[in-house]
């Protein structure tokens, strides 16, 4: 090395000092998600120095064991890569928990995970991670939704534009119930730009649907509908690629716009096998609304595209969305039993059965005017009784 080069070699790494930075972190880079291990160490407590990275608008933790819990705190804080500037430290949440059955628990590399965070397009972040014991192998995921993504055009699908999914010579679709409603427009899976390529093996279906999960992401609402989409695709390739799931987790998700997006592959009319309720994701649908809503009020357009998808997932199978319904609990999960019984609103809050703040106290308060909201709108779409015929009174006089 020359002396000129090695000068300016020694003042690029003083420089970085002065500003508290270390090197660009060496990541492990696969289809759109950057992971930076965290060294093993102090059981008690672990840290990352803020640090320059790869592009990434999404980031959460995950650790070896998918069945061993974080019991603790983990924070982030995070670098716009528009302005350079660091956030303030965000808590992630850690009861995010493997499925108790089926291929997202089955898969080799599941892994445990918190759940992920929206940050907007950033290149920079600082993590630590506090518990009574660390679980291993701890890593920070950075994903970009943009990362190699062809481009997106989120049309809004219509309920007259597309048939119903066609049913596999194994599973039953449902009749549509007594109380069946419209389907809602929605934005469909191509439409929000999922790579099905990383989808690896085919749903699994349950016997039915009987009840309706409602669910918040959690991290924040400071974004706009606009990036909607590169949100859902973000938690899609977390939950694939980070997790180490088959598909991402939730049927649905809705944003703070009210737009519906579809979720987990395998036919929106069908009851598909989801990853969002560990102990209930059997014979349960579930809906997630973008955003953290433990204090902040949802918008009258979400709580009413909320019920649209309840009522209509429910009425395929003729049910009442303000009923209840008894659900065997498929796991230890912190609040039931293996094979426990529990009483549950037909449309319930993840906290219902599991021990979690989700969906936020906000949106779990919404529940009750969205159970009338699903009820009202399974009234809206049953035909209107015919009237009689003017002379059918007559008519019937003359019989006599």
């Amino acid at each position: 090395m020359t002396p000129r080069l090695l000068r300016t070699a020694v003042a690029t790494v003083l420089a970085l000092g002065s500003l508290g930075l270390t090197q660009p972190a060496r990541a492990a880079s696969s289809d759109g998600v950057h992971t930076v291990r965290v060294p093993d160490g102090d059981p008690h407590e672990r840290s990352l120095a803020p640090r320059t990275s790869e592009s990434f608008s999404l980031i959460g933790i995950t650790w070896d064991d998918p069945d061993t819990a974080l019991d603790g705190t983990a924070l982030v804080r995070t670098r716009s890569r528009e302005s350079g500037a660091w956030s303030a430290w965000r808590p992630l949440e850690t009861d995010a928990r493997t499925p108790e059955t089926g291929p997202d628990r089955d898969r080799p590399g599941v892994r445990g995970s918190t759940q992920p965070l929206w940050t907007g397009p950033s290149d920079g972040f600082q993590v630590r991670v506090s518990g009574t014991r660390l679980p291993t192998g701890l890593r920070v995921e950075l994903v970009d939704p943009e990362a190699g993504a062809d481009p997106v055009h989120t049309a809004v699908v219509e309920p007259d534009d597309v048939e119903p999914d066609d049913v596999g010579p194994d599973i039953a679709g449902p009749a549509a119930g007594p109380l069946a409603a419209e389907r809602p427009a929605l934005t469909s899976r191509s439409a929000w730009g999922a790579d099905e390529s990383l989808v690896q093996d085919p749903p699994t279906y349950t016997g039915d649907t009987k009840a309706m999960f409602v669910h918040h992401t959690a991290g924040t609402n400071d974004y706009t509908c606009s990036e909607s989409a590169s949100i859902v695709r973000g938690v899609f390739l977390y939950h694939v690629q980070s997790n180490g799931w088959n598909d991402i987790g939730y049927h649905f998700l809705v944003d703070k716009c009210g737009t519906v997006f579809e979720g987990r592959a395998g036919g929106i009319d069908k009851p598909v096998l989801g990853a969002h309720a560990y102990g209930f994701n059997t014979a349960t649908s579930s809906v997630s609304v973008l955003g953290d809503h433990s204090t902040a009020a949802t918008s009258a357009a979400v709580r009413e595209s909320v019920a649209e998808v309840a009522a209509w997932k429910l009425g395929l199978y003729g049910i009442d969305p303000t009923g209840t319904v008894v659900l065997t609990s498929g796991a230890d999960n912190g609040k039931y039993k293996l094979g426990q019984k529990g009483t549950f609103h037909r449309i319930s809050g993840h906290r219902d059965g599991y021990p979690t703040a989700c969906p936020g106290q906000s949106l779990y308060d919404d529940l009750p005017e969205i159970r009338t909201l699903a009820a009202n709108a399974g009234k809206s779409a049953e035909p209107a009784p015919e009237s009689p015929a003017p002379w059918a009174e007559d008519e019937d006089v003359l019989a006599r």
